[in-house]
């Protein structure tokens, strides 16, 4: 048996990380820049996530959500502080995709209605109800195409409203910025059009913060840059545990549930949330928002200013660049030549970076004028590097 292929294979086998670096089997060292899909969000190996795993599995890996879970209490209290949303509950699930899939259901349960709208260029998971509501018929089987979901172009509020009109919706999905599709940020404008329109059809607004969520931003979720704007559900996951597997669903006290409604055997484990506790507790100590912030506010500019990229797109360290060349060139130099770990994308000419939240401006500045050397030579050209 051998594992089941999910993605193209680099020739690079990572055994080590310390923040933002990695080292492979031959102790080459690459500086990186993606951190597996924005999960890393306090760096690899962080002595703090360490040590609270540690403690945990010392004392109990898991009993199941039957009985009390004092650290899974204290887990939802962190991140309702941190975060601003403290009077919302808390269900935890295992990943992202399973953290859309209870807020659809929720949603669902709620409202009585069947209907969902979505986006064009979304990306919500690989799971059932997941799939049918993201944006790629290439991962939709015709067991997923049976859904009540409405597609619908990304920024144009009255579409959004001539669906309402015409069907029974029971929620808005909305990313808090669309990161597959290329780091595409939703008009402020467009969002809060959302929040009137949801309130006014009776259905509830989700905001999929699974990968622009947990401070990746700069503010400690990406829909929070719209002032007063607030989600009846919010879904998290990837930087939630930094590499632990751990996902949720932030509830509106508005929306009633009831035992047996949802139900996970591994969500709120003991470890995960072990996990997930040291990860807020590193946000808040090292003051990693702030560091986003800071970070994204120099780097973006600057990357405008290299000749050869078109356009740049993001807030803080959630970051999308369009070249004039196919970015997959530009990947396989960087990371092959330079050991520079970066993200593709929808686009064929975007790369997408979102490095660990700890990430420092002297490795941003290495990053900078390695890419000004690859797009600047001619063997990147397409010809000559398919030779």
């Amino acid at each position: 048996m051998k594992p089941f292929d999910v993605y193209p294979l680099m020739d690079i086998t990572p055994i080590k990380g310390q923040g933002a670096t990695l080292w492979d089997e031959k102790g080459a060292e690459y500086l990186d820049l993606y951190g597996g899909h924005a999960v890393i969000s306090i760096g690899h190996s962080h002595p703090h996530f360490v040590k609270r795993i540690q403690e945990q599995l010392q004392n109990l890996a898991f009993y199941s959500n039957s009985v009390q879970i004092p650290i899974q209490r204290a887990f939802a209290e962190k991140l309702g502080q941190v975060s601003g949303y403290a009077s919302y509950d808390l269900f935890l699930c295992n990943s992202g995709a399973e953290a859309n899939e209870n807020a659809l259901k929720l949603a669902s349960f709620s409202t009585g209605k069947a209907g969902i709208i979505a986006f064009s260029g979304a990306f919500h998971g690989r799971t059932s109800g997941a799939v049918a509501i993201t944006d790629n018929p290439k991962i939709i089987a015709p067991f997923n195409a049976g859904h009540e979901v409405y597609l619908l172009p990304f920024n144009n509020a009255e579409r959004v409203e001539e669906t309402l009109k015409q069907n029974d919706i029971a929620a808005i999905i909305i990313e808090g910025i669309q990161g597959v599709n290329g780091i595409q940020v939703p008009d402020p404008e467009f969002l809060r059009r959302l929040r009137t329109l949801a309130d006014r059809y009776g259905t509830h607004l989700i905001l999929d913060e699974v990968q622009s969520g947990y401070g990746r931003t700069g503010k400690f979720f990406a829909h929070q840059w719209v002032e007063g704007l607030e989600p009846d559900l919010i879904t998290v996951a990837k930087g939630m545990g930094n590499g632990f597997p751990i996902g949720g669903v932030l509830v509106h006290p508005s929306i009633q549930s009831s035992h047996g409604l949802l139900g996970t055997t591994f969500g709120g484990n003991h470890l995960a949330c072990a996990a997930g506790l040291a990860v807020l507790e590193v946000i808040e100590k090292e003051n990693l928002l702030a560091n986003a912030q800071i970070q994204g506010d120099w780097l973006i500019p600057a990357l405008r200013g290299i000749e050869g990229v078109r356009e740049v797109r993001g807030k803080g360290l959630m970051i999308g660049l369009d070249l004039a060349t196919e970015a997959a060139h530009i990947r396989k130099v960087l990371v092959n030549k330079h050991r520079i770990f970066t993200g593709s994308a929808a686009g064929k000419n975007t790369i997408r970076l979102l490095p660990p939240l700890t990430i420092e401006t002297k490795a941003l500045h290495l990053f900078l004028d390695c890419l000004r050397q690859v797009i600047s030579e001619k063997e990147i050209s397409t010809t000559n590097f398919n030779h």
